[in-house]
């Protein structure tokens, strides 16, 4: 009989955990691993090492931390060395590293799109008008007056009776997609999830699908807020250097061209065919909506440089001591945008700030996955069960890195208990609360909880569903599997100055750092805040390593029969 929580297990939990939560701000005891000659354990969970661990990755030095790039070597030589100094063992068959393949293609920034509306052409500018790229790793693809076809939200949902492909041939063709969900633009609940994104609103799945349909090319018309950020994401986030896997790690079908046209381009193209971009997200948002085709055609003559390269995940152990084959895994990204004065980004003047150094995103869930192994590195008595560390790569590409890894996991998936994922931790005053994305998902919640309680805190949803955070992360891959994943970190109801000081925090970094070269270590941070939130998600994992439970998603979650089949297979 396969082991889970009982019906109310957390009646007691809140006093151990408190045990736990008290362990964490406590210097290490006797008998933790012993470090190298000269290394004294600070507290195990520690602002000041944390601090200094972010200050370290986004460093200028780090360059950005591109994967393929000279800040990828510094960064995850210096997570192996930091896994090494607490004691912990390589995780990867004796290895530190997982090699993860990958293909690197840079499009010509030069390249331009022409868009042929009744039989008068328009030019669009890359960067400025739009963005492309291929997933092919062909140096030259085109599109050669290919037929634009307007396919709404680009949604195949047989669950949900919505297809927005019913009936038609997209072979050669260019759909043009709405991001996010039907149920977004128009606020209706009864649509999907109402103003929350499902995976149906993501940009990924929409270029998946388009690729399924065996479209030729598919553009994303963007808007600030069904995509969540502004224009400026997009460009710098295709621009230059993108990765992928390799078509035999990754058998999806993939789009020769796939890319983004502004809002206002495309406004302008529905405008010269008659018709209304306010009105077609109305009518794309009706159940039984049908395809457009357009009397427009596209044409691109897309060169790009290819080169097939390697990046590594960095993979540390604790092994356990009674149940070494079971595993809880911690995670976070180590990737982000790196340099674009020096990789083919672009020009850059000295004056200009060229290096996305990536502080926030992610250095701070680098850093926090460093201070929770070191938690566990300094117990006097390992935990029953064995703790994985993996920091990934790729992340910005796609959540590539965290794929590889799930497809060649250090521990099978049958035997991983659940995933803690960091990423882009706010390093902000105390909060009163935790919040967690994608709330009401699986039983790790329960633990987390009674975690935050014994701190004076409590569980909060997050603000923003329609945003699609719970499908921007690594844990992503995990749950797809079925493995049981939390993603949490500090709320928005800051002790002082309550919600409205916490979400104007949050809505600057999201303004005016994300995805930025702003995006900085700032000595004025304070880590009170975050050191709580590291304490929490370290002693759910601390609960499940000592336990025999098996924590599985809730009832009706999408992920819940991908776990039956893991539990069958365990």
């Amino acid at each position: 009989m396969s082991r889970r929580f009982p019906a109310a297990p957390y009646a007691a939990l809140p006093l151990a955990l408190a045990a736990v939560l008290a362990g964490c701000a406590a210097t290490p005891q006797a008998g933790a691993p012993a470090a190298p000659a000269g290394h004294a354990f600070r507290a195990a969970i520690d602002g000041a090492d944390f601090a200094a661990h972010v200050r370290t990755l986004a460093s200028d030095e780090f360059g950005g931390r591109a994967p393929g790039s000279a800040g990828e070597e510094r960064t995850v030589e210096y997570l192996a060395a930091q896994f090494g100094r607490m004691g912990l063992a390589p995780g990867n068959q004796g290895s530190w590293f997982q090699t993860v393949p990958m293909v690197e293609t840079t499009a010509d920034p030069a390249t331009t799109l022409t868009l042929e509306v009744r039989g008068k052409p328009r030019t669009l500018a890359f960067g400025t008008d739009m963005v492309v790229g291929t997933r092919t790793a062909k140096p030259q693809v085109k599109l050669d007056a290919s037929q634009l076809v307007f396919v709404g939200y680009g949604v195949n949902a047989p669950e949900r009776g919505w297809n927005d492909y019913a009936g038609l041939d997209v072979r050669g063709k260019t759909v043009v997609i709405l991001v996010n969900d039907p149920g977004f633009h128009t606020q209706d609940a009864a649509l999907f999830d109402g103003k929350a994104m499902t995976y149906y609103g993501r940009w990924t799945y929409k270029f998946e699908e388009a690729a399924r349909q065996g479209a030729a090319g598919a553009l994303i018309v963007h808007d600030d807020l069904g995509a969540a950020y502004g224009w400026d994401v997009v460009k710098n986030s295709w621009s230059g250097a993108q990765f992928d896997l390799r078509a035999s790690d990754d058998p999806e079908p993939r789009l020769p061209v796939q890319g983004w046209i502004t809002q206002a381009q495309a406004k302008s193209l529905f405008a010269d065919l008659g018709l209304e971009l306010d009105a077609l997200y109305r009518q794309a948002s009706r159940k039984g909506f049908r395809a457009i085709p357009l009397d427009a055609r596209a044409s691109v003559d897309l060169r790009s440089s290819v080169a097939e390269k390697s990046s590594r995940n960095v993979v540390a152990r604790l092994p356990g001591r009674t149940r070494p084959d079971e595993a809880i895994v911690y995670m976070a990204h180590w990737d982000h945008l790196g340099d674009h004065g020096h990789e083919g980004h672009g020009e850059a003047t000295p004056a200009d700030d060229a290096i996305y150094n990536g502080a926030i995103d992610n250095a701070t869930g680098v850093a926090g996955i460093l201070e929770i192994a070191e938690a566990f590195a300094s117990r006097p008595r390992r935990p029953e069960r064995s703790l994985v560390f993996v920091a990934v790569t790729l992340e910005e590409s796609g959540l590539l890195g965290s794929k590889y890894y799930v497809a060649n996991p250090a521990v099978p998936l049958k035997n991983t208990v659940a995933v803690v994922n960091l990423d882009a931790m706010p390093v902000t005053p105390r909060a009163r609360d935790m919040t967690v994305i994608g709330y009401g998902n699986s039983e790790l919640e329960d633990l987390l909880a009674a975690a935050a309680k014994s701190q004076g805190r409590v569980l909060t949803p997050e603000p923003t569903p329609e945003h699609g955070y719970y499908f921007r992360s690594d844990h992503f891959n995990f749950a797809k599997a079925g493995v049981p994943a939390l993603y949490a970190k500090g709320g928005d109801d800051l002790v002082e100055g309550g919600v409205e000081a916490g979400r104007t925090i949050a809505q600057a970094y999201r303004a005016e750092r994300y995805h930025k070269p702003s995006d900085e270590f700032d000595p004025a941070w304070t880590y009170e805040g975050v050191v709580l939130d590291l304490q929490a998600l370290y002693a759910v994992g601390e609960v499940l390593a000592d336990g025999p439970a098996w924590p599985r998603w809730r009832d009706g979650n999408a992920f819940r029969a991908a776990q039956e089949r893991l539990r069958g297979a365990r």
